[in-house]
């Protein structure tokens, strides 16, 4: 995959992660964030976020010690649980990458019950809520300045 700017290493770490991001699911019949199709949609919608995944995936190699698709299974899973414990933009914005990705492959849409289509120009239904979860949120006093 052309253009994303990432090395080698931090393709299979960036490909190792969205795997553990988004595990296939046989139960749903759909794959994972690791899925080619999904994941050179992933390569491909770095854009704005390509530095904050960069800083992420450095930051998820040096707590392992090495590239993160080299570490065994169970030692993936503490430096993964190490990265998620950091946080931080950047891996908002890796999260944020996977998941906009994921949610917008066919197969994914097909299995939530929705038309693998675009949501414009026709848009999507969305079942009316219970409102007053909102209430507390309404209650609280405003979190901003008013300009005059």
């Amino acid at each position: 995959m052309q253009n994303h700017d990432l090395s080698a290493d931090q393709v299979r770490d960036l490909r190792a992660l969205a795997g553990m991001i988004i595990p296939p699911s046989a139960a749903y019949d759909v794959p994972g964030a690791d899925d080619e199709k999904i994941f050179n949609d992933i390569l491909r919608s770095l854009e704005r976020d390509r530095d904050d995944i960069r800083r992420a995936l450095s930051h998820l190699a040096a707590i392992g010690g090495c590239a993160f698709a080299d570490l065994e299974a169970e030692r993936r899973t503490e430096v993964a649980a190490a990265f998620r414990e950091v946080g931080g933009a950047p891996l908002a914005a890796l999260v944020r990458v996977v998941l906009l990705c994921y949610y917008r492959d066919d197969r994914v849409m097909r299995s939530l019950g929705q038309e693998a289509r675009p949501p414009f120009p026709k848009g999507h239904v969305v079942e009316q809520g219970d409102w007053s979860l909102l209430d507390p949120v309404r209650a609280r006093p405003p979190m901003y300045r008013t300009v005059d």
